[in-house]
């Protein structure tokens, strides 16, 4: 296991993570880009996991990219650091695309890569407080590596954020879509993820992970024909499914699926 990312899994299912670089405000180094890199990897795939929750130790969230690192990067090539940058995108790709549910609870500062993590999340909330910023111009670079998965999520408003730099509360991401709910605090940052896993506790593994699959593989395409096709396709291959068989079965004769925790 990486020093840098705690793991725990509860008996409910949920995957616990923590990104564990305090001292350096959760910034990413090749290190926890590996670490969360495997980890979402790994647990995506785990039949004992339900549901996955990404928070940060310390006084932040993520500040985004180590200033070692950049100082590091500086100094490679052109080829270099286009292999590093996809290292960093292939992790948003592994978070986005993982087939169990993610939720991130953003605190504290929120910056560059940072803001990456949460656009990944399918929930996402934000204690108040938190102040969120896409600072690359003013390091006479830009976001261009998070840039297909914030543009996912809040789509052209990112225009601004991106060009000002300017930093955002949690309300104001809230407005935007970057997160789904403001808590006052820890605590009720805490209630809110546990109302939402208390509901993905009652849905079908499968199912969930399908439907995932459908919000990212439809979002902002045409309806057309073919679209249509694929949708009919999707839900006829649920439909002859065991999850779909017994869901429909427990309906109709008002029992329970196997998969409903208590």
């Amino acid at each position: 296991m990486f020093a840098m990312l705690d793991e725990a899994i509860d008996d409910a299912g949920t995957a616990w993570l923590t990104l564990n670089r305090p001292e350096r405000h959760n910034a990413f180094n090749a290190e926890l880009i590996a670490a969360l890199t495997e980890a979402f990897t790994r647990l995506g795939s785990a039949s004992e996991v339900r549901a996955i929750v990404l928070a940060g130790a310390g006084k932040s969230f993520s500040a985004g990219a180590d200033l070692d690192w950049m100082r590091a990067a500086a100094g490679w090539s052109a080829a270099e650091n286009e292999a590093d940058a996809m290292g960093l995108s292939n992790m948003l790709a592994a978070i986005n695309n993982c087939a169990r549910p993610v939720i991130v609870i953003a605190h504290g500062h929120v910056t560059g890569g940072g803001v990456g993590l949460v656009a990944c999340a399918d929930m996402a909330v934000a204690i108040a407080g938190t102040q969120f910023r896409l600072s690359e111009v003013r390091l006479g670079l830009t976001p261009a590596t998070i840039s297909p998965f914030v543009l996912a999520r809040i789509g052209a408003r990112a225009r601004r954020w991106f060009l000002t730099a300017e930093a955002f509360d949690a309300g104001q991401a809230r407005d935007m879509g970057l997160v789904d709910e403001v808590a006052d605090d820890a605590d009720a940052a805490q209630d809110i993820v546990a109302h939402w896993l208390t509901h993905i506790g009652q849905a079908a593994p499968g199912a969930v992970a399908d439907a995932k699959r459908l919000a990212l593989d439809f979002a902002g395409q045409m309806i057309s024909d073919e679209l249509r096709e694929e949708s009919a396709r999707r839900i006829a291959a649920r439909r002859v499914s065991a999850e779909g068989q017994e869901g429909i079965h427990a309906f109709l004769n008002k029992g329970k699926p196997s998969w409903v925790q208590d």
